[in-house]
């Protein structure tokens, strides 16, 4: 089936509307989309604790918004991004169903973990996640990095006691690496992308990122107020699936939800447009976590039903985006500031009450 999208430039950007009536109807998502199991586990983790949703009026003003909350993972659990929630929980989870136990934690699994080698690739925050998880549970971890991460990944990803390669080639360079290792010596292959065949590991990651959600979900709750539009950064689509469907399943007052992506790797655009996964060429980004020029299916087939908007900025604006963050207290990069580059390239009106994802902090913390 190929989707009804409004295509259209933009200021500069490339933009599709995914109308309700242009969307399949709603099917079971392949992952699960409640935070129960990951919130189960975080609960007895002394590094957990939400992270804060920041009020930032002076930010709102700029954006020409009533209201701006940005959800603040810089931070997160030590690792300095959203990522931690997902890649620990698939690890845990991956060595509990090993042992046949619920608390990975146990000495049935301790020693399951012992046998166990992760491998993925990764442009930095998700290896980062999998080698806290496996060192955290007792298993051996090993991070396939692309030639563009920074250095201060692989520093940090050898501190955490992971097995660090780098692949001589860009990001999907160092999957399809990751993917044929784990072929040849029998490791786990622990993508945060997924493809036809490959969906199950992949969906233990996204349903770590339900987190968020559900942690915005009580703060919105609590507080009485809502957002009218959402912006989702996306690099695979991970984050920005997690986050659609927690919010189309589970949120009392539904906002409209953005996508937004490099303009040098729109894989979700192309792949909605199209009516399926469609690569992106293109040249790097400075937005090197959502660098990613192949979409992962699970995104794709969550975001085609849940998305309402998907559209792209320039290395220029989220770096200028990155700079503006920083004036106002929020230190983060390109990657992180993707979604108020959309915001301040196109302001939805006065009266709109908005949330961003700062998704990571900088690199080298």
């Amino acid at each position: 089936m190929r989707y009804r999208c409004e295509r259209r430039l933009y200021q500069g950007r490339m933009q599709i509307e995914n109308p309700p009536e242009a969307r399949p109807s709603p099917a079971d998502h392949l992952f699960v989309t409640d935070a129960a199991r990951p919130l189960s586990l975080l609960a007895r983790c002394p590094a957990y604790a939400p992270t804060p949703l920041r009020d930032i009026p002076a930010l709102g003003r700029a954006a020409s918004v009533s209201r701006l909350w940005v959800k603040d993972e810089t931070g997160r659990m030590g690792l300095g991004s959203f990522k931690a929630l997902g890649g620990a929980f698939a690890v845990a989870q991956m060595i509990a169903d090993a042992a046949g136990v619920a608390d990975p934690s146990r000495p049935e699994a301790k020693r399951a973990a012992g046998k166990m080698t992760f491998i993925t690739a990764s442009a930095g925050n998700h290896g980062l996640s999998v080698a806290a998880g496996a060192r955290m549970f007792g298993a051996r971890a090993v991070i396939v990095l692309p030639e563009s991460a920074p250095e201060s990944f692989a520093g940090r990803i050898r501190a955490l006691g992971a097995d660090l390669r780098r692949a001589s080639g860009d990001y999907e360079f160092a999957v399809e690496h990751a993917k044929a290792e784990a072929a040849r010596t029998g490791w786990l292959l622990l993508a945060d992308g997924s493809w036809e065949g490959y969906v199950e590991r992949p969906a233990l990651v996204m349903e770590g990122y339900t987190v968020i959600a559900e942690e915005c979900r009580a703060a919105f709750e609590a507080g009485g107020q809502w957002p009218t539009h959402v912006y989702l950064q996306a690099g695979v689509g991970g984050l920005a699936a997690a986050m659609a469907a927690h919010v189309r399943n589970y949120w009392s007052e539904q906002p409209e939800l953005i996508v937004v992506e490099p303009d040098s790797a729109p894989c979700l655009l192309r792949s909605v447009e199209n009516g399926r996964l469609t690569r992106a060429e293109g040249p790097a980004s400075n937005m090197g976590r959502l660098d990613c020029k192949d979409a992962s299916l699970i995104a794709y087939q969550t975001l085609r039903q849940t998305a309402d908007r998907f559209l792209t900025v320039s290395d220029a604006a989220a770096l200028e985006a990155a700079a503006i963050c920083v004036n106002h207290g929020l230190a983060t990069t390109p990657s992180g500031a993707a979604a108020l580059a959309a915001l301040l390239a196109a302001p939805p009106g006065p009266e709109a009450r908005c949330l961003l994802i700062a998704s990571e902090g900088p690199e080298t913390i």
